[in-house]
């Protein structure tokens, strides 16, 4: 063909574009224009909705250390004792070494979303986004701003419940989680970036993700950035289905994959906080690991489904009422235990003092077994802090309990596997411990420069300590060894 034969390539589109749409007239498929109507509009639900969800800012006051900078000779002299090298002076001290008050401390600030539960002032949002802080401010969409009081924080969760002075506010519709279906298009509303009132939608992606603590999340497509933390997620009827709460991210933004919680288990919790300040768990006392196909055929289960016992805690509900270390747990009250996670969930789900029949695989048969369920302590820790933290009594606990510490003994074995000759591992941290960055499996060391050989020592040295003062403890968490700066009050 010669070149000035040859079609132009904008005319030889639009012979293809008359051409297909003749093709779509012929046949009856619907234009571009007809396809863009049927996809979803969210305009009406942004003003049905917005108006609801608020942006959250809190500041926590950087509590430090006089001097926190000065590491003195006994305390290189430990450090040296354990083969450690010595840590260099702690970012942020003062360079001439002159103390600074805690008026003088920086502030850590932080920003999240929200939205409102009811007319009277209660709001729904992440644990992450309130826990520790010493202000929370709530602004609505009308720029109001409201000083909020922190009602109480799940931890496990990733639930917090925040309450505003104010009547007469918009509030949110709650649908059920559980009817939410993979492909549903969904939408969120929160403060990215400090953004507020973006509007993001997508579709769900996957449910029961196994990525938190205890509760199954939904994964969805849905844009979530770094603010979005407690806002909702919303379907096409305009209720909200989940708390946009986490997301995958390798560079710390968003990367087509997010998480939010189900709002059918975050209402529970949030009811429970609004009633008690803490929730309430069972506690059975095992720990669990999900059972490997080739484990499975070797002891003739068959099929990996259940819960294998790697070790039965001493004492505990699960102890008593016979359970025993290789057991394979594959049913609760007649609800199957596919997983380790479903365990955990069951056993939380239970009220303690209830008795719950476990069904277990042992020595090639089936065997149940009725156990009376405890108490998470867990909960009634962060039960107390929160009373604790209102000005209330608290009830007299260990000098640790108070600053939100659960410590347990170190065995011989353990302390010669870690190569230390001293120290005790912290089992929970809530309160002023998880607002100084203390967290389950760390190793204390030492507190005020004096080395801990078991609980009784470490009580001792707490209880002698000045609570007007910040206390200094040498912490180990894997292979690093850190000064960790624990204030007893704000």
């Amino acid at each position: 063909m010669h070149a000035e034969n040859r079609p132009h390539p904008a005319r030889a589109r639009l012979l293809l574009s008359g051409t297909a749409l003749a093709l779509a007239f012929a046949f009856g498929q619907p234009t571009a224009a007809a396809q863009a109507r049927e996809l979803p509009d969210f305009t009406e639900l942004v003003e049905r909705v917005g108006p609801a969800v608020v942006n959250i800012r809190t500041a926590e006051k950087v509590k430090l250390a006089d001097n926190q900078g000065e590491m003195n000779e006994q305390m290189q002299e430990f450090f040296r004792r354990f083969g450690i090298p010595v840590p260099n002076q702690r970012r942020g001290a003062p360079r001439d070494g002159t103390p600074g008050g805690e008026d003088d401390a920086p502030t850590r600030r932080g920003v999240g979303s929200g939205f409102i539960l009811s007319a009277d002032g209660y709001v729904m949002t992440n644990a992450h986004v309130v826990q520790g802080a010493d202000e929370v401010i709530v602004t609505l969409t009308d720029k109001r701003e409201l000083k909020a009081k922190i009602i109480g924080v799940d931890q496990r969760s990733d639930v917090a419940v925040v309450k505003v002075e104010a009547s007469g506010l918009p509030v949110v519709k709650i649908g059920d989680s559980n009817r939410a279906k993979v492909g549903e298009w969904v939408m969120a509303i929160g403060s990215p970036f400090g953004l507020e009132n973006s509007v993001t939608a997508g579709i769900i992606s996957a449910k029961q993700r196994d990525t938190g603590d205890l509760l199954p999340l939904i994964q969805t497509d849905v844009a979530i950035n770094p603010g979005n933390s407690g806002g909702p997620l919303v379907n096409m009827r305009g209720e909200v289905i989940g708390i946009n709460s986490q997301i995958y991210s390798q560079s710390g933004g968003y990367m087509g994959i997010s998480f939010a919680i189900p709002i059918a288990d975050a209402m529970r919790v949030a009811d429970e906080l609004r009633a008690g300040g803490h929730v309430v768990r069972g506690f059975l006392g095992v720990l669990p690991d999900d059972i490997t196909k080739e484990v499975a055929e070797a002891i003739g289960l068959g099929k990996p489904a259940g819960a294998v016992v790697r070790n039965v805690t001493a004492g505990s509900p699960a102890e008593k009422g016979g359970v025993e270390g290789g057991d394979v747990i594959t049913k609760v009250d007649g609800k199957p235990v596919d997983k380790a996670a479903d365990l955990r969930r069951l056993i939380a789900a239970v009220k303690p003092g209830a008795k719950a029949t476990l069904t277990v695989f042992r020595r090639g048969g089936y065997k149940d077994l009725v156990v009376t369920i405890g108490e998470d302590e867990r909960s009634k820790r962060q039960g107390a802090a929160a009373a604790a933290g209102d000005g209330e009594a608290a009830p007299a606990a260990a000098p640790s309990a108070v600053l939100g510490l659960k410590v347990s003994e170190l065995t011989e074995a353990q302390r010669k596997d870690l190569k230390i000759k001293s120290g005790v591992k912290v089992d929970a941290a809530t309160g002023a411990a998880a607002r100084a960055g203390l967290r389950e499996g760390d190793l204390i060391l030492s507190v005020d420069n004096v080395e801990v050989g078991s609980v009784k020592a470490f009580q001792a040295q707490i209880a002698k300590a000045d609570k007007a003062k910040v206390i200094n403890l040498v912490v180990r968490r894997d292979d690093v060894v850190s000064f960790v700066l624990l204030k007893p009050t704000r």
